[in-house]
């Protein structure tokens, strides 16, 4: 399939932001980020032409990119500040972290397909995003040689945020991530680090892929 024209973009962008605010997403960093990427460039050629419809789409190794309301529910929800240092955990196709790094310092993100993450950084380098970091590791594990960070954001689902990455964030920071069952509905979750221990909300109920420890062994 060829590449969106930029007029068919245009059009698709202009009606993402809308449906971000009629769900009630209205800071307009958050929408000026997710405008200045082209999420058709982070999907698979089969499926451009859906880049933007509002559905989680098939990426490579059995993974998906998260649909475009919920990267904007997410990104929100992080409250980001532009000297915050961010890590996430499941690059996937590198969306959210070209939307991430619109809007912050530095963006740190792992993911356990080498296959992935070679993929995104060309995507990063043709965008000319500078300031994302990758790596290819147990997301699990976080980023121990950069923490703290300011915020977190995991793009799979688990029962619970591994402990680790509640120590890797730093006091007063926001931890983002699906919790609940691999198969099913879970629950969108925001953590907030206090010097009393951790502060717990829900935002939505979401579907995401499991997050699964190690690193892959062939991808």
């Amino acid at each position: 399939m060829p590449e969106m024209d930029t007029e068919e973009r245009r059009i698709q962008i202009a009606e993402l932001l809308l449906r971000l605010r009629q769900v009630g997403i209205t800071d307009q960093k958050v929408l000026s980020a997710i405008e200045a990427v082209p999420r058709d460039v982070f999907v698979e050629a089969e499926t451009r032409g859906e880049a933007y419809a509002e559905r989680a789409l098939p990426i490579d190794c059995g993974q998906t990119i998260s649909a475009p309301v919920v990267v904007g529910m997410m990104t929100a929800a992080l409250d980001l500040e532009p000297e915050d240092r961010v890590l996430e955990v499941g690059t996937g196709s590198g969306y959210q972290a070209a939307v991430l790094a619109k809007l912050c310092s530095r963006v740190y993100t792992i993911d356990r397909f080498r296959t992935l993450v070679g993929t995104a950084e060309s995507r990063f380098k043709t965008l000319r995003l500078d300031n994302i970091s990758t790596l290819v590791g147990d997301g699990m594990e976080g980023w121990a040689e950069h923490a703290p960070f300011d915020k977190i954001i995991i793009t799979a689902a688990g029962d619970a945020v591994p402990e680790v990455l509640f120590e890797q964030l730093r006091t007063n920071g926001i931890l983002v991530a699906p919790i609940g069952p691999p198969e099913g509905i879970q629950e969108l979750k925001r953590y907030v680090r206090t010097e009393a221990g951790i502060d717990e909300s829900t935002l939505a109920d979401v579907r995401f892929v499991p997050l699964i420890r190690g690193v892959a062994e062939r991808l």
